[in-house]
């Protein structure tokens, strides 16, 4: 709601990825839930329809924001200020290696891909979050309203790479080491 109320293309772009953070913490709880008659297979299929839908769920996001950041600098539509913007991205730029290191270290203990690919859209979130965070300030700061829809480029960016490896890779990415 706060990128929209500021025409801020990365603070809407940083909102909707926590929508799909969600979707992919709900697509986490179907892989997970015990079903007693799941044979190995079947299980086996499950965790790659995860990854699967991981990984779509990032380029859905990257499409959307690349689409409102080329349209806010063609048409340049002026981004107003936002303080709210900026302190959500800075809290989360608090929490989200934490979340992040956790939810690593149980997609290991449980050798799971797919919870290691929603680690790494966590990951993903924290970059997110710092590159939302410099936008929003050169904004604030200098009123360089360029900053913003820059910052969602670079951020669809990030989601291509991160969603197209979770998609043909299915497993662990060079960020997650």
């Amino acid at each position: 709601m706060a990128g929209y109320l500021a025409g801020s293309v990365a603070l809407t772009g940083f909102g909707l990825d926590s929508l799909v953070e969600s979707l992919s913490g709900a697509i986490m709880i179907w892989r997970f839930y015990p079903h007693p008659d799941l044979t190995p297979e079947l299980e086996a299929r499950k965790e790659k329809r995860a990854i699967k839908l991981v990984g779509w769920t990032f380029l859905i996001l990257a499409a959307y924001v690349a689409f409102e950041s080329l349209s806010k600098l063609y048409f340049q539509e002026i981004p107003q200020p936002s303080l709210p913007g900026i302190i959500i991205a800075a809290v989360s730029i608090l929490l989200m290696p934490t979340l992040f290191f956790y939810k690593r270290r149980v997609s290991r203990s449980l050798h799971s891909r797919s919870l290691l690919a929603d680690a790494r859209q966590t990951l993903a979130c924290f970059f997110l979050s710092v590159a939302l965070f410099l936008g929003l300030g050169l904004n604030y700061l200098f009123g360089l309203w360029q900053a913003d829809p820059i910052t969602g480029l670079l951020i669809s960016v990030v989601l291509v790479k991160e969603g197209y490896s979770t998609l043909t890779a299915g497993e662990l990415c060079s960020c997650c080491g």
